[in-house]
């Protein structure tokens, strides 16, 4: 007997997060992924991996403009906060 023999079931957590992550990603979840927990899990693994396509900057950038903003004692502008190439611009123009 091989290993697909047993192949258990994809839990219903398993499924709710692999369906928030295809919504996410704007990506479809297979059916026959959904068929068993292994392969629904590397599916998982790599969606996980993929960083959602927004325009919005990344926690990170954004409290490094602030960290800027503070020793150069000057505010980011507020439409920086909801486009991240306008805040990549205001950084780099204000190292």
């Amino acid at each position: 007997m091989d290993a697909t023999t047993f192949a258990l079931p994809a839990t219903p957590r398993q499924i709710a997060y692999a369906r928030s992550l295809a919504l996410r990603n704007q990506t479809l979840l297979p059916w026959e992924v959904q068929q068993d927990r292994r392969t629904l899990s590397a599916w998982i693994e790599a969606q996980a991996r993929i960083r959602p396509a927004t325009g919005l900057p990344t926690s990170k950038q954004v409290a490094f403009a602030e960290r800027i903003a503070r020793l150069k004692r000057r505010a980011v502008p507020d439409e920086c906060f909801r486009d991240r190439q306008l805040l990549s611009r205001w950084i780099d123009s204000n190292r």
